[in-house]
């Protein structure tokens, strides 16, 4: 099925949970969907459930952090534009091995110090240790998690090393880290 079919399916069954679709290759190799960051979970149970999209595995679970910019009008005359809407992205590739075809699901989280968005690891088990690293490299909660603990850094590590803003210690235990 079509990127296009895909997302009229999802539009069928939860109106409005598509907020943005972006198919244009000079700005993606693969097109993806923005979603409404709380329908989510029953966007994704969708995805599995329909027999006509039957996306039985979930590739990955990426988190991205644009740090807080406002971006610059391009001419003195042009009105300010708006702020980024989110600082971190979460990306979550899906694939249907019965179907064959490929689909990429967007959600922006807010400018928080600790943002949330919901776990889908009952839906797609293999959610829990894509969302683990999420949490523990750029500090992504999600809501209902079973297991929310570190899965890369040692469990008393300070901080979440893939964000920009995050400063790396001089020293771990005493250990020089310079």
């Amino acid at each position: 099925m079509e990127f296009s079919g895909i997302v009229a399916r999802i539009e069928e069954a939860h109106p409005s949970a598509v907020i943005e679709q972006v198919v244009d290759e000079e700005v993606t190799k693969d097109p993806f969907a923005v979603l409404d960051a709380e329908r989510l979970r029953e966007v994704m149970q969708t995805l599995r459930d329909d027999g006509n999209l039957a996306f039985d595995l979930l590739l990955s679970v990426a988190a991205v952090d644009y740090p807080e910019a406002q971006p610059k009008a391009k001419k003195k005359a042009d009105p300010p534009p708006d702020p980024i809407p989110g600082r971190f992205e979460l990306v979550y590739h899906m694939l249907s091995s019965v179907r064959n075809h490929r689909f990429v699901v967007k959600i922006k989280l807010p400018h928080v110090e600790r943002p949330v968005a919901p776990t889908v690891c009952d839906i797609y088990p293999t959610a829990e240790w894509h969302e683990r690293e999420a949490w523990d490299l750029m500090g992504v909660h999600f809501h209902d998690h079973p297991d929310m603990r570190r899965v890369l850094c040692v469990l008393d590590w300070v901080g979440h090393p893939l964000r920009k803003d995050y400063v790396f210690p001089t020293e771990y235990h005493g250990i020089s880290c310079e």
